[in-house]
């Protein structure tokens, strides 16, 4: 080697590699306690624009079930924490048993030729924007619901307190059926790749053992996947419970709570897109920024409860991250 090189270059070199190292690390540290300070100042924020809301009505809000814009002014969350939950529910309800058949299907049972095909289609579901969806439950889906589904349900079911009442076809049961349809992408795609992630001799072990093909997939790959399966639905219920237009668009926006499927609702996200730009008393407004930080801690809340179901699940050897 040339001593030029060797002095020189070579020092270079030795110091950009040793230098790389704690580059990288810082950077990706300050990336990470970047995303978490986001969310800090979000909170923050938000809670300051709410704090007249939080004076006035403190923990009542959460318990109020009334959203009066006009003297005296009192408002409370419950009828669209209730809609969020309910509307949110029934999309899990609806969408993983279906979900979870699609990933199924292509991981374990679709023929290669239709399998790639298969797998576009679905996830292209998820690019179809909000509104889109929410204009296809109205012309679509909402006469479907109110002329055919709606009362055959309620032929079957409607001795059921919650499938009385008037089919109208934008309902909360509607809502609900939308919103699954949103979050079968989502929960399709992360579930197959769990499923597609389960070793192959998981599979070979079963099979050996004398197992159907059904069996198989239940016992050996099923039951390895299923803190994936359980991390994908958490994704799908964090989509259908901040879900806006599509819910705004079907559910009717009635401030109420009811019991029945067929009753008009509303959500958080809803209520929130139909009055911010509407609000003109200051104490409005800040409420409805309460409501904001409302739906963050359901966030939150529903994040903690995965986490805390996941590492359960791991603890006990019943699946694979």
């Amino acid at each position: 080697m040339h001593p030029f090189r060797r002095s020189l270059g070579v020092g270079r070199l030795v110091s950009a590699d040793t230098l790389g190292d704690p580059l990288f690390q810082w950077f990706s540290t300050a990336v990470g306690f970047g995303v978490v300070g986001l969310l800090v100042v979000l909170t923050v924020i938000l809670t300051l624009a709410a704090q007249d809301s939080i004076r006035t009505f403190g923990l009542g809000f959460l318990t109020g079930n009334v959203w009066n814009p006009v003297p005296p002014l009192v408002f409370g969350a419950i009828p669209f924490v209730y809609g969020t939950l309910v509307t949110s529910a029934l999309a899990l309800l609806f969408g993983v048993p279906i979900s979870l058949g699609i990933a199924i299907f292509l991981s374990e049972l679709s023929p290669p030729w239709l399998r790639i095909p298969l797998t576009y289609v679905v996830e292209l579901l998820a690019a179809v924007p909000s509104v889109v969806y929410g204009l296809w439950g109205i012309f679509v889906l909402g006469p479907v619901m109110r002329v055919s589904v709606e009362p055959v349900v309620q032929s079957i079911f409607g001795f059921l307190p919650i499938f009385q009442g008037n089919p109208i076809g934008t309902d909360k049961f509607t809502a609900g059926v939308i919103l699954a349809v949103m979050i079968i992408p989502t929960i399709s795609a992360v579930s197959r790749e769990a499923l597609l992630a389960v070793p192959d001799n998981q599979r070979e072990a079963a099979l050996s053992l004398g197992a159907t093909r059904w069996e198989t997939t239940r016992v050996a790959v099923l039951r390895y996947a299923r803190a994936g399966i359980f991390g994908a639905t958490i994704l799908g219920l964090g989509r259908a419970v901040g879900e806006t237009m599509a819910v705004t668009m079907t559910i009717g926006n009635r401030n109420a709570i009811s019991i029945s499927l067929f009753d008009q609702g509303q959500t958080i996200a809803s209520w929130i897109a139909n009055n911010f730009l509407n609000a003109t008393d200051p104490l409005e407004l800040s409420a409805l920024i309460e409501l904001g930080l409302v739906l963050m801690l359901m966030s939150l809340l529903i994040n903690i409860f995965a986490r805390l179901m996941l590492g359960r699940v791991l603890r006990r050897g019943e699946g694979a991250a």
